[in-house]
């Protein structure tokens, strides 16, 4: 995904958004648009929201299980995330009339299931989520931090993005000797869909694997706990160390920026809407902040879902757009409540069934993630080193894998570099 400096956090457009002039090839209906059009955009957006909910939840699950939640406290971070990111969204689309969509970081869901417990524990993770949320604050004030961030070599943020989500999307493969009556199903259903329908073939391989797991369920008579299905808010006060902010709140602030605020301003901008850049990275950090304890860990600008409700096909007129990003939040408050059902669930389904799932939502992310690392042959060799360093999941000093890969990968690029050439592509400029 392409970014121009002027959509780059540098760039810091907070002055009020205008509507977006028709583009060539869009039917243009009136202002107002009939009861249809709108009926049709809320329609888009709660589409969207469901594809983003049910193709990564799983990932979000995992993440906070290995950060050391509980399955209540997992449950609670679910739920608190989608809350804050429907309310979010439904503020911002509101005021500035455009479909701004939030979603929670998959990448950075995805970093901290490779990164694991940290010392402290689940304390110290709710406190590394608290941090990212400041970060995410001030880079809407300050300038100089957004740029900071758009100036680390795009090959070396996406090589780490992708060393961290090796270990998820080879969960498809090991499953399938753990549980293949569950799992190989869910894998041909995904290859047919993608052949087909490739924007449903995650939400149906997970629609599989809980039929899948229902019937595994019933089968084996295994307990489920209808209590535990109660919605209810786990808050932990949080615990600072070292450890879990360098090696958690940097580099997750890093992945959901590089990965996720960047990339869908740029999907906006491509449908002609500018987002309100300091709007909404206050409104992001600010709902990270209120999650963080409840065990949300990050809430950010959508990228892949921003496209559902900003194309032609969520409405006719760009200037009612908005309307699908609002279906999108009010989709997510319907959804909130069934987290902890879901926690349940996967608790006592087949081994490997929703991880596989997972897995497999990831893949796009990581085919995009390589290709962006290996792309630039001068610099592939500290790509491949970023890469293997934080597919490593190595641990030194407390200190996880990711932010290694990213200290090793700049080394090896500066120590490589050509001198006396102009400055390096970044991903603020590419």
């Amino acid at each position: 995904m392409s970014t121009t400096a002027a959509e780059s956090p540098g760039a810091s457009p907070t002055e009020p958004v205008d509507s977006p002039e028709p583009r060539a090839g869009d039917p243009v209906a009136p202002a107002g648009g009939p009861p249809s059009h709108t009926a049709h955009a809320i329609g888009a957006g709660a589409v969207a929201a469901l594809v983003g909910f049910t193709s990564s939840f799983a990932v979000v699950l995992a993440g906070l299980t290995e950060m050391g939640a509980t399955p209540a406290q997992a449950a609670s971070g679910l739920m608190v995330v989608c809350l804050t990111q429907a309310i979010g969204m439904l503020l911002l689309a509101r005021r500035f009339r455009i479909p701004i969509t939030l979603a929670w970081s998959t990448p950075g869901a995805a970093l901290l299931a490779s990164t694991g417990a940290v010392a402290g524990g689940w304390a110290a993770a709710v406190g590394a989520f608290l941090v990212t949320g400041v970060l995410i604050v001030l880079t809407g004030f300050w300038d100089r931090l957004g740029r900071l961030i758009a100036a680390i070599p795009v090959e070396i943020a996406q090589a780490m993005l992708a060393g961290v989500l090796v270990p998820l999307c080879l969960a498809p493969v090991r499953s399938v000797t753990v549980s293949p009556a569950v799992v190989v199903p869910v894998l041909v259903v995904w290859l047919v869909l993608q052949r087909f329908a490739a924007r449903w073939a995650v939400l149906a391989a997970f629609a599989t694997a809980a039929v899948g797991a229902g019937i595994d369920i019933a089968v084996t008579h295994r307990h489920l706990d209808l209590a535990a299905m109660t919605p209810r808010v786990e808050l932990t006060a949080p615990h600072w160390t070292w450890q879990a902010v360098v090696g958690v709140a940097v580099p997750l602030y890093i992945v959901t920026m590089a990965a996720q605020n960047i990339p869908g301003t740029a999907v906006l901008s491509s449908f002609g809407y500018r987002v309100p850049w300091r709007a909404a990275m206050i409104t992001t950090g600010l709902g990270t902040l209120v999650g963080a304890t409840a065990g949300g860990h990050v809430v950010n600008l959508a990228a892949i879902s921003a496209a559902l409700t900003a194309a032609p096909a969520a409405h006719p007129d760009p200037r009612r757009r908005w309307i699908a990003a609002v279906g999108t939040g009010g989709t997510y408050l319907l959804i909130a409540p069934a987290a902890a059902a879901l926690v349940t669930l996967v608790a006592a389904a087949p081994r490997g069934a929703l991880e596989s799932v997972a897995g497999l939502a990831l893949l796009a992310t990581l085919a995009s993630a390589l290709t962006a690392a290996l792309g630039p042959a001068e610099h592939r060799t500290a790509a491949v080193v970023t890469f293997l360093v934080s597919a490593s999941a190595i641990t030194i000093a407390g200190i996880g894998a990711a932010f290694w890969a990213l200290a090793a990968g700049l080394l090896v690029r500066w120590v490589l570099a050509p001198r006396g050439r102009t400055a390096p592509t970044t991903a603020a400029s590419r």
